[in-house]
């Protein structure tokens, strides 16, 4: 987002401020509050009416500083309030790739960012639609224009890639009139809850509209109702009640209807919206078919033009009803293009040519929009793994209900071989679970009580009883989907360009086509001819596989990535992800585990597992990280521990107990030089492991040493097949960061294989080697925990996060998420986004020579209408098949 440089003076103060974590505070007149705020990627602050601050707004190295001494602006968000002595002002916090903190007092203000975002204001009401039908961008701007005409809509936003209506009213009133007129344009629609009490209903019963309305009438005398709406053509209500469910079937009851809430409709709704539309293509080809054969088997030409006609009613009406309403809205899109030439082939007396371009486009675009849904549905089927149900524990029974019934604290019960429906933790019983619908893992994670587990995993063995932590929609997978589909809004650099260049293309290429057919007749060529020749060019001037080209591809791969526990936060850093050649890594929880173990033991005296034994017994009563490493290794090893007595704990050097009548100590160098225990014979050793940035463990009496054990932050299992899947996939610099010593990093550098380190750093020295990277010309990505090393994520030119799923955190604030917290996906993120490169760039070449052909062939008289209408929809749907090949793609 690029952000421009603001700096706006205020009544009483400014202070400027720069820093990753910010304190606010607001002081009035009466009071003092302070609000800690927290973001690595994005902070926007606007002060309140007293007094001013310039805060630095940190993004990927942007900065836009602003205040305002009274100004005001609201958010649907989450709102923190914060009083003043003028009054009592929210500050909304939106929780996208920005975090926005705004307060005030008596007037607005706006800022843009670098897409268009919904404007919305105090009085403001936004909704939120799923269309279905889209088979290009210029559909989506044909519906925004036309949603623009109608009374008091401020804003609408239409997203062709995931098929999502975003409008913005001034009053609720304002809503009603838009199914209706995105249905005249030829596109089913379907609203989208917004209101987390707002749930859908069934309802059976209704014969008219004015069923519906006394419904409606009867469900607003309720004082639990807060708002209602009943659409009779689809038999469905949307209401946002307070009191339970089966309160407002009885309500509906009443009325004289049957009310069933519709527990998970999103299947049912896709489905619906494309059952019965090939129908009219089906019988309008057989039409065609028998004109054809009429017309060589004696059938009178009338018969066969009527044949003809009818065949371009039944597949034309729609694309003839869109086009007409896109007129209107002043929408050059390809509904409109079709239709002049269809028309225009009719008055021609080419019936047959007609029929055939219709018919053709009525196909491609049911091709087409089958398949984009399947890119669309990638993400949307991931809600599908959560079941819509769940059994809830009440005293002695177990009764099932509606995920959207489940209220935070609840016991559910899951059995084995059960999904889980809600994110929760154990609080009974023990079992593996399948994690990757959110990870990607294939291997299942062994729980137990106190474990957190989230919807959509598979119980695979056990009986759970979960204590419920998150609703419905807070749970992870919840997020994860909104998160992706709101990356999939976001256009990428190339789909940017490429939609300015067909806004640009189409009027051109439009306006050509009507000279075509006016100039060259009057200077007297055929008018029959040259008016077919425009009519050619018309249908060639659609961009449709052009405008398609990027988008599906970045929706496929997203959707690919998603499902495979990796979430990329919008084309922008897809594309960015495939350019990457140098990747930087933390340390400490990125290459390590992030927690010690024991590395090294040298026995000198007795055997090793005698060592660990007598170790085990030294260290088992001790809480210290080192002491619990020793203690779980020795367990691994199957060792058991002696009788001992006497135990001591030596702060800042070791321990001791008895053991059998001796006493024996474990502790650092210090602690055997002060009892006087010989250290010549083991110098060697712990000077070696020492230089190797280990800790020493020394075993021993007061006489002698009977060994030493090394501990260490050792390197993950998939550290090593990861780092070299990585340089195998063309990335030429992979760098250790750490702010370790040059022992400890020499050695972790030796066992990964990384190409370089960068020892002893401080987290603003990590930035410094980031940008030393990128002054080397390397395209740098930057690996780390998401929190800790957030200046360096910021500055590298993709930041990727660790261990999303259980940290809210990483999720929202890195450019990329790996959300199984391990580094086995990030080779397939990297080969998904090059391939993804490698498709876009297909894609367009592809779109612009077929283009180009046809233009060429247009002239001397080698394309037919049939043929031009075939290239262009046959051309989109090979875009579309292509870009749909990274869904498929596997690790």
């Amino acid at each position: 987002m690029a952000h421009k440089d603001e700096s706006n003076k205020s009544c009483c103060s400014s202070n400027p401020s720069n820093k990753l974590e910010e304190v606010v505070k607001s002081d009035s007149c009466c009071s003092s509050t302070t609000i800690p705020l927290r973001k690595e990627e994005n902070l926007q602050k606007k002060s309140s009416c007293c007094s001013s601050n310039n805060s630095s707004v940190v993004e990927k190295k942007h900065e836009e500083p602003q205040s305002s001494c009274c100004s005001s602006n609201a958010s649907s968000q989450v709102e923190v309030k914060v009083d003043s002595c003028c009054s009592s002002d929210s500050i909304a916090l939106t929780k996208e790739e920005n975090l926005q903190l705004k307060s005030s007092c008596c007037s607005s203000d706006s800022s843009a960012s670098e897409e268009k975002e919904l404007i919305t204001d105090r009085t403001g009401k936004k909704s939120e639609y799923r269309v279905f039908g889209m088979d290009c961008p210029a559909c989506a701007a044909t519906i925004e224009k036309s949603l623009r005409t109608l009374d008091d809509i401020q804003d609408v936003k239409v997203n062709y890639s995931t098929g999502k209506l975003q409008v913005v009213a001034n009053n609720q009133l304002a809503f009603s009139p838009i199914p209706n007129r995105v249905e005249k344009l030829g596109f089913s629609i379907e609203p989208i809850n917004q209101n987390k009490r707002m749930k859908t209903y069934l309802i059976e019963g209704m014969d008219c509209a004015a069923c519906a309305n006394t419904i409606v009438n009867h469900l607003k005398t309720v004082p639990a109702v807060n708002d209602v709406s009943v659409n009779f053509s689809t038999g469905k209500a949307q209401i946002d009640h307070e009191n339970d469910v089966e309160e407002i079937i009885k309500e509906v009851s009443k009325a004289g209807y049957t009310a069933t809430l519709l527990t998970n409709n999103r299947r049912a709704v896709e489905t619906n919206h494309n059952k019965g539309k090939n129908g009219p293509v089906i019988f309008s080809g057989i039409l065609i078919a028998l004109g054809f054969i009429g017309s060589y088997t004696g059938i009178s030409p009338f018969i066969n033009n009527i044949l003809y006609a009818v065949a371009m009613v039944i597949s034309g009406y729609k694309p003839a009803k869109s086009a007409f309403y896109a007129v209107k809205s002043r929408s050059l899109d390809m509904n409109v293009l079709m239709t002049v030439a269809a028309l225009g082939a009719a008055i021609i007396g080419e019936w047959l040519e007609g029929a055939t371009v219709v018919w053709l486009f009525a196909l491609g675009v049911a091709l087409q929009t089958r398949s984009i849904e399947q890119t669309r549905n990638s993400i949307r089927n991931l809600m599908d793994l959560a079941p819509p149900e769940a059994w809830v524990k009440q005293g002695d029974q177990l009764l099932k209900k509606a995920v959207e019934e489940v209220s935070i604290g609840n016991i559910i019960v899951v059995k084995p071989g059960d999904r889980i429906p809600l994110d929760g933790e154990i609080v009974k019983g023990e079992s593996s679970i399948n994690q990757a619908p959110i990870t990607g893992e294939s291997i299942p994670v062994d729980k137990s009580i106190g474990d957190t587990v989230y919807a959509g995993t598979i119980n695979e063995s056990g009986s759970l009883e979960i204590k419920v932590t998150k609703l419905v929609e807070d749970t992870t997978i919840s997020k994860i989907i909104h998160l992706v589909e709101e990356a999939q809004e976001k256009k990428a650099p190339t789909q940017a360009f490429v939609d300015k260049f067909a806004t640009i293309y189409t009027p051109i290429v439009f306006i050509l086509a009507l000279l075509v057919m006016v100039v060259p007749p009057l200077f007297g060529g055929s008018w029959g001819d040259w008016f077919y020749k425009g009519l050619e060019l018309l249908v060639v001037a659609c961009p449709c596989a052009l405008v398609i080209s990027t988008p599906v591809a970045i929706v496929s791969a997203i959707g690919n990535a998603a499902k495979n526990g990796v979430l990329i936060k919008g084309g922008t850093f897809l594309e960015k992800a495939g350019a990457i050649n140098a990747i930087a890594f933390d340390k400490t929880g990125t290459l390590t585990e992030g927690k010690p173990a024991v590395s090294n033991v040298i026995s000198f005296a007795s055997t090793e597992e005698q060592l660990l034994s007598i170790t085990k017994t030294l260290e088992e009563h001790s809480n210290h990280p080192i002491a619990r490493a020793i203690v779980a290794h020795a367990d691994d090893q199957g060792i058991t521990n002696l009788e001992g007595s006497n135990f001591k704990s030596i702060i800042g050097k070791g321990v001791q107990a008895t053991i059998d009548g001796t006493t024996y100590y474990a502790g650092n160098a210090k602690l055997f030089l002060e009892i006087g225990t010989p250290l010549s014979n083991s110098l060697t050793h712990i000077e070696k492991l020492q230089t190797e940035g280990k800790t020493i463990i020394i075993v021993g009496t007061k006489e002698e040493v009977l060994g030493i054990l090394g501990v260490a932050d050792i390197i993950r299992k998939t550290t090593i097949s990861a780092l070299d899947s990585l340089k195998q996939n063309g990335i030429e610099q992979i760098v250790m960061l750490t702010g370790d010593n040059e022992g400890t990093a020499k050695m972790i550098a030796s066992q990964s294989g990384v190409n370089r380190y960068f020892a002893d750093l401080l987290p603003e020295d990590k930035v410094t080697a980031i940008k030393q990277l990128q002054s080397e010309g390397y395209k740098t990505a930057m690996v780390g925990d998401g929190i800790n090393d957030a200046p360096a994520l910021a500055t590298a030119d993709i930041g990727i996060a660790m261990g999303g799923a259980g940290t809210d955190t990483a999720m929202e604030t890195a450019d990329i998420v790996l959300m199984a917290d391990n580094l086995e996906k990030l080779p397939h993120t990297m080969k998904l986004s090059r391939k993804a490169l490698t498709v876009i760039k297909q894609n367009i070449w592809f779109s612009i020579i077929i283009k180009v052909i046809a233009l060429v062939f247009i002239f001397p008289g080698w394309l037919t209408l049939w043929i031009a209408v075939l290239s262009d929809t046959g051309a989109a749907l090979l875009v579309i098949l292509n870009s749909l090949r990274l869904l498929k793609m596997k690790e």
